[in-house]
This record gives structure tokens, sequence and C-alpha cells, in this order.
């Protein structure tokens, strides 16, 4: 049996675009906008399942989980389309985080 080759999902997008889009992304201040534009809408789905927010009759409850794959999608689309490697800045800022908060669980 022949192992399936493993694929970021920086990787994955970009097969994606390359597929859909020619490889081309919206400008990075558009992806910006369609950033914070997603992430208004978790906070929406966020304040409706544990706030105050109530869903009216004529709407439909937000999917928390649909919301933050598409601020995912659409930040993973911004770190491409500028040339930044989200995981080797994950990697750094995880360290950092280790760093930061080494002794604090006693």
């Amino acid at each position: 049996m022949s192992e399936q080759p493993v694929t970021t999902l920086q990787q994955e997008i970009q097969a994606w675009a390359d597929r859909y889009w020619q490889g081309e992304y919206w400008p990075p201040l558009a992806n910006l906008a369609r950033l914070v534009e997603e992430t208004g809408e978790v906070a929406r789905a966020i304040n409706q399942h544990y706030g105050p927010k109530r869903i009216k009759d004529t709407e439909s409850p937000a999917a928390l989980q649909e919301e933050l794959a598409d601020l995912l999608f659409v930040l993973l689309c911004l770190a491409n389309s500028t040339g930044v490697d989200l995981q080797a800045g994950f990697d750094d800022i995880l360290a950092k985080y280790r760093t930061r908060d080494q002794g604090e669980d006693s």
C-alpha cells in the first residue's frame, strides 16, 4: 500500500488556488478585509453560542466550526500571497510561549 504524501494546509490551499484561481490570490489588502469580515462572523457565532446574542426567527444559528474554517482559509490565503511560512511562524511563537510559561505549572 502506498502512503499518501504529507501536505501542509498551505500546500493544500496553494493546490486549490492553482486549480481554481490559476495560482493567483486576491491582493493582500483585499484578503485582510476578508479576514476581518470572517473574524466578525466568528465573533457572531461565539456570541450566539456563549454570549447574550439571541438568534432571530428569520436567521439560522451560526456554525462556529464553519466560521473558524472560513477564517483559517482566508488566513492561509493571506500567508501564501505574502510568502509567509505559517508553520515556521507557529513553531517560533510556540517556543516563545513555552519559554515564557515555563515553571507556571507549579
